[in-house]
């Protein structure tokens, strides 16, 4: 099949003609679903397996898409719940001890029931089921059916045929599972570690009938290699699963289905339809099993689609024309609807999964804090949610941690060499574009003075330039001429008198070749119409081949007057009176390039391997450092992966880390990408913080998050868990410059981590609402 056609013409009025390739509960139940469309289609269901075969045991869905299921056919939901097994607690065991979380509500039943519901729907309503068969070709098949709905699962051969016309991406993940049965109901959700010399594996379980449990075992490929798990038939992986959790199973057996050890594939399309042909389910995306979403999506799906036909199509359709029209407009009105819901559950399933790739990092948090990390791993479910589900858990483990009494997380203090920050709020460097020949002035007096004053433990300067040929824009600041030291006491010394406690951080740094451009809101990146200066980078590459201007490459001469004036621009933000000077190695700009790949084609010292690429950067911090107070914190702000191919990666992220920290840096300032102009990057809540999670927690280096956090419900969640240490937002601080007082006082909180200025304190209180009489 090359690409989907057009479905055949038609003279005089007939029943809509569906097929229907895959017999898995998405193709079943939007089959039956669209046989209830007046008039009726004519619908067929092509499956090439057995009525009862299937691969998995139970299924869970979640209160949500069993709402929309009795909402769209009440005779099907009726049957499911008659067989649901519900619970509500989430037991994690590891190291001999179980911390039990409860109040989160499941439903789950087998997969073989689910199915036989689902068949015996479609015949009540007239459903042509073909087993045992494979459907016709994809191409004929959108010849002969006015619509095609692929649901033939992840490696579904209808998306294969035409990959290109679906804009296909598949990713395929670090572990290795297997899906087993118990012959027992389990108590709860249970996820159980165990620790092994040859690394660490995991099991999820949960009951789906009251006598039988899914259990499904995961580890990493190395460590499903080293422990010979890979030579393994079904028999004695199966065997072998139920030793290593034998007391889980309570020394009962497992027993497998045709089960496979595989790695999950994660699916992306750019493009769920196209002419008469739709995606649907596992063909269309997938989600990690860890959340629990496979069946889930794909039956909410069947309600989408069949909710956008009933819409769409008239009903009588003796025109082609008309037909053709309707089926298209339905397609795309399915995509429109369905598109954010899912991109948000994969966003969560990805992290998801990753944290069970990286599950070795937590296995030494204490019992409470490691089991609080797993249940807020996908980052939908966060400290304020859990405290509604289930309080006294969440302040058992705020007891572990230490933390006084009423006392959220975010309001703790963190200690980075000699500066004691009193909470973890960080207000990012954020450009403003708005100084006069490098200097700041009234604005930056009153821009960062009004954050000092809305209760950040620390507040960052935007990136300072160390020369003007080092300026992005002409509006930038800088500290490398005599008047721009005082203008910058100014700042510090408000910031310091009118909000004692407040922390004020620098930001150096050098545009390299991404200077030389128009302020950010009369064109971002796009050069100046004149009076432009020269750039300087490791290599000759223009930022945007053709628009940019063409830097030059840093002899021995200039990479030597560079970090000079690194140092110099310390120099003066020591007497100025910061508290803390983090260098810029992120975003592009200079000291960024010479580390990415990308933007470093050297063959000098300072190119080629990573560790040459760190060369440079390290050179221009020893010399920083060296003039900066000693007991004043240094961070540097990296870029954890240029989220283009070739570019830098999360594994050269940690030994960027771990090169700095070993240098002296005191925390890592943990950003992502806009080091390349095509990058793609993973946008979505807290997206960034998964590298600033694993430096964290595999060097045992303290970081500081961006990107995206945008609640203080998500700064506490990312504390408490143990992935970050200090959490810093830019946007949030825009539109309110207070963000830090409001989260306290809107959690309540009166305590040293967040006081309120004087001449503010009568605003302390949240203002009471209107009653809802209007009175």
């Amino acid at each position: 099949m090359t690409q989907p056609t057009q479905p055949p013409q038609r003279t005089q009025a007939r029943p809509l003609r569906i097929a229907v390739v895959g017999g898995g509960p998405g193709g079943l139940y939007a089959a039956a679903l669209l046989r209830r469309l007046a008039p009726g289609p004519e619908v067929t269901v092509w499956e090439r397996n057995a009525p009862d075969d299937t691969f998995g045991f139970g299924v869970v869905l979640s209160d949500e898409t069993l709402g929309g299921i009795e909402h769209a056919d009440p005779a099907v939901y009726a049957a499911l719940r008659e067989d649901f097994v519900r619970w509500d607690d989430i037991d994690v065991v590891h190291r001999g001890g179980t911390v039990t979380s409860g109040g989160h509500g499941f439903a789950a039943l087998g997969r073989r029931r689910l199915l036989r519901i689902l068949h015996e729907r479609c015949r009540a309503l007239g459903v042509r089921l073909n087993f045992r068969t494979h459907a016709p070709p994809a191409a004929e098949l959108a010849r002969s059916y006015d619509l095609v709905i692929a649901a033939d699962g992840v490696h579904s051969a209808t998306r294969q045929d035409c990959a290109d016309v679906f804009g296909t991406r598949l990713t395929t993940h670090r572990c290795r599972y297997i899906w087993l049965s118990a012959d027992f109901a389990f108590d709860a959700f249970r996820f159980e570690v165990a620790e092994t010399e040859h690394g660490v594996l995991q099991l999820h379980g949960y009951p789906y009938a009251p006598d039988a449990s899914t259990v499904i075992v995961e580890a990493r490929e190395e460590v499903w290699r080293r422990a010979g798990l890979d030579r393994l038939d079904e028999r004695e992986s199966t065997r072998r699963c139920a030793e290593l959790f034998a007391d889980a199973l309570g020394g009962r057996p497992l027993r497998g289905n045709r089960s496979q050890w595989t790695a999950f594939r994660t699916v992306v399309n750019e493009r769920w339809w196209h002419g008469n042909t739709v995606l649907l389910g596992d063909a269309a995306h997938t989600a990690h099993f860890s959340i629990g979403s496979g069946t889930k999506l794909a039956m909410e799906d069947a309600v989408a689609l069949a909710n956008h036909l009933a819409g769409h199509l008239p009903n009588h359709l003796a025109d082609h024309r008309q037909e053709r029209s309707s089926v298209s407009e339905a397609l795309a009105a399915y995509e429109a609807e369905r598109r954010p819901a899912v991109e948000s559950t994969q966003r969560a399933a990805r992290a998801s999964l990753e944290w069970f790739e990286n599950l070795a990092l937590y296995v030494d948090q204490p019992p409470r804090r490691f089991a609080f990390n797993l249940l807020t791993r996908s980052r939908r479910v966060t400290h304020d949610n859990l405290r509604l589900r289930d309080a006294a858990f969440v302040t058992a483990v705020e007891r572990e941690a230490e933390l006084p009494p009423d006392t959220p997380p975010m309001f703790t203090p963190f200690r980075l060499r000699g500066l004691t920050l009193r909470n973890r709020v960080v207000v990012s460097p954020m450009d403003m574009y708005s100084a006069q020949d490098g200097t700041p002035g009234d604005f930056h007096l009153v821009h960062l003075g009004a954050r000092a004053l809305g209760g950040a433990g620390l507040v960052m300067t935007e990136m300072v330039c160390v020369s003007p040929e080092g300026r992005i824009t002409p509006g930038c600041t800088g500290l490398y001429a005599d008047a721009h030291e005082p203008a910058w006491r100014r700042v510090v010394d408000f910031a310091h008198d009118a909000s004692p406690g407040t922390a004020l951080g620098v930001q150096l740094g050098h545009s390299g070749r991404k200077g030389s451009t128009r302020l950010m809101w009369e064109g971002m990146d796009d050069p100046l119409p004149g009076g432009n200066w020269p750039l300087a980078a490791p290599s000759p590459l223009p930022y945007r081949p053709g628009v940019s201007q063409v830097p030059q490459a840093l002899d021995t001469a200039g990479l030597a007057a560079v970090r000079e004036q690194f140092v110099a621009a310390a120099r003066r933000a020591a007497r100025a009176g910061f508290d803390l000077l983090e260098l810029h190695c992120a975003h592009g700009y200079l000291l960024s390039s010479f580390l990415s790949p990308l933007t470093n084609h050297r063959t000098d010292a300072y190119g080629g391997t990573l560790a040459a690429r760190l060369r440079y950067p390290l050179e221009v911090f020893d010399a920083v450092r060296e003039v900066w107070p000693a007991d004043a914190p240094m961070t540097v702000r990296i870029s954890a992966t240029d989220w283009a191919e070739g570019g830098t990666t999360a594994d050269d992220a940690v030994a960027v880390a771990a090169a700095f920290a070993a240098h002296g840096a005191d925390a890592v300032d943990v950003s992502t990408g806009q080091v390349v102009p095509d990058e793609r990057p993973d946008f979505g809540r807290s997206y960034q913080t998964p590298y600033a999670d694993r430096i964290r927690n595999e060097l045992g280096v303290p970081v500081i998050a961006v990107g995206a956090i945008s609640s203080w419900d998500d700064v506490n969640s990312l504390l408490l868990a143990g992935r970050v240490d200090l959490c810093a937002l830019g946007r949030p601080h825009l539109y309110d410059p207070h963000w830090t007082l409001h989260a306290a006082a809107e959690q309540g909180y009166t305590g040293p981590g967040a006081p309120w200025p004087l001449p503010y304190r009568a605003g302390s209180r949240r203002p009471p609402t209107g009653r809802a009489d209007g009175r």
